[in-house]
């Protein structure tokens, strides 16, 4: 493991151990962080005194955004600060000095940016216009469910730190970067728009949400969001990882999903409404999961009674014709839940259609994996529950998965016991994935389902009965969808 990587770990697992209900603000949560850093024992001086300065930096953050905290006299504005690594208000205020030596040539467009830049909190964390011309190397990846998704490298980079001295944010330099072209922006309406306004202050704000750097906009005409690139997202983690995940590294994607969810509920009183493995992202580098795209790219005109997701993730109400509340985000995180602890995607194997449709407001829901803890089995299928009120609040869910991995940790914290923990003993048939399954499983889309009988739980016997009648995705449709010891009966991909 690299330096930073071990840096990363420890300040993870001081976050996964912080007890929300004893370090109840944000003082007491960095003062325990922080002790937390200097007790380690793997940690070597230097790295502690980097460790801490990366929590410094959060606590910054977090001090500006909650207004809460001792302030300090900023020398340049004469204002109070509460940041100690730089003064908010002069990054803001820079920001501000520059407004108009640019330009998207959409008023609504200058104007959401400004929006953001004005409430800014720290200096490697701005949303701005980046010219077209600013990128390079720009190369398309692949097709997400409204939008088109391209790598680049952006030439000037993000702002990364506050120069006192010579007063102004300075860059990082080249990086490589995420692309987004999102189809409906085009005809995105007012309504769509506050949403975006929304969704771009929110990416810039929580540390557990994937980072937006700003708008750029193509030759075509085409707005595009220009975000953070990250390793990979959950669902081919999760194939490469296949057997190898000790149950304390899938409580931590677990712990990390849920606070992201928790921020969105519980700070900015929003829902996600698309959570799926395909837009949770991983870093290598910060050993960390992020959750993308806040519903950011739903439709902005969609079509009356239709419902925009990934099916298998998509809650029971939602489908029958409710709106997406708190609620059925749990939902979706109970589907994570079980994708984590199995290693395959919920439902595989079935067509995303009017038959998986019944099941699941049957209360069919996906077999639990042998070896699963009974504790985080009863969680999840709180989740999954039928009847919404059932299931838990988010900050429960929260502390609940913290205290699991608290207890595993205590009791059983030997290299013997995490073996022991992995998912080797999975009996569930492996699938293996290509580029047709992926986008089966990974993408969104929209769907639209009439004259459906309300959800409802299903007893053990009616879950047995509901998993008889199997509706396989033919291998036409999708060639990888057999087990593995099948393959060398796979259609090649570039048959024609």
């Amino acid at each position: 493991m690299s330096r930073y990587g071990l840096i990363n770990t420890v300040i993870n697992l001081a976050y996964e151990l912080t007890n929300d209900k004893i370090h109840n603000d944000i003082h007491k949560q960095h003062k325990f962080r922080r002790e937390f850093v200097n007790k380690n024992e793997k940690l070597s001086f230097n790295e502690k005194e980097d460790a801490v300065k990366v929590l410094l930096q959060i606590y910054d953050s977090d001090k500006v955004l909650f207004k809460s905290g001792e302030t300090r006299l900023c020398g340049n504005c004469k204002k109070n600060c509460l940041a100690s690594l730089y003064c908010e208000y002069c990054v803001q205020n820079y920001l501000k000095s520059n407004y108009y030596t640019w330009t998207s040539g959409n008023n609504d467009i200058d104007n959401l940016i400004r929006k953001c830049q004005s409430e800014t909190l720290k200096p490697d964390m701005v949303v701005e216009w980046i010219p077209y011309d600013k990128l390079e190397n720009i190369n398309y990846l692949t097709k997400g469910g409204c939008s088109e998704i391209y790598s680049a490298d952006w030439i000037d980079g993000q702002y990364e730190e506050w120069d006192s001295k010579e007063q102004l944010l300075k860059r990082f330099g080249k990086q490589k970067v995420i692309v987004k072209k999102l189809e409906n922006f085009k005809s995105a309406d007012r309504s769509w728009f506050e949403e975006a306004k929304s969704h771009l202050s929110i990416c810039n704000k929580w540390m557990n949400i994937v980072q937006c750097y700003g708008i750029t906009q193509d030759p075509n005409g085409d707005y595009m969001l220009v975000m953070i690139k990250m390793d990979t997202d959950l669902r081919n983690y999760l194939i490469v990882k296949r057997g190898k995940l000790t149950w304390f590294e899938k409580f931590k994607a677990v712990i990390n999903i849920c606070s992201a969810i928790n921020k969105l509920h519980n700070n900015e009183n929003a829902i996600h409404r698309d959570l799926h493995s395909g837009n949770v992202l991983y870093s290598e580098e910060e050993h960390y999961w992020y959750i993308s795209d806040l519903g950011f790219c739903g439709s902005a005109n969609k079509p009356l009674r239709s419902i925009y997701g990934n099916l298998p993730y998509i809650a029971p109400e939602v489908i029958v014709g409710k709106k997406h509340t708190a609620e059925s985000d749990i939902y979706s995180i109970g589907m994570l839940m079980w994708e984590i602890s199995s290693g395959q995607p919920p439902f595989y194997g079935y067509y995303h259609d009017f038959y998986l449709v019944l099941k699941i407001t049957a209360g069919m829901r996906p077999p639990i994996v042998s070896g699963t803890p009974s504790e985080y089995k009863e969680l999840m299928e709180q989740c999954w529950d039928a009847n919404p009120k059932n299931r838990p609040k988010i900050e429960t869910l929260l502390d609940a998965i913290k205290g699991i991995n608290k207890k595993f940790r205590e009791k059983n914290n030997n290299e013997s016991f995490q073996h022991d923990l992995n998912d080797k003993n999975n009996t569930l048939k492996v699938y293996t994935n290509n580029s047709k399954i992926s986008e089966l499983l990974i993408k969104s889309k929209m769907h639209r389902f009439e004259d459906l009988p309300e959800p409802k739980n299903a007893s053990e016997e009616e879950q047995k009965a509901l998993h008889q009648e199997f509706y396989k995705c033919d291998d036409a449709y999708s060639p990888n969808l057999h087990p593995e010891e099948q393959d060398g009966l796979e259609i090649p991909d570039n048959i024609e």
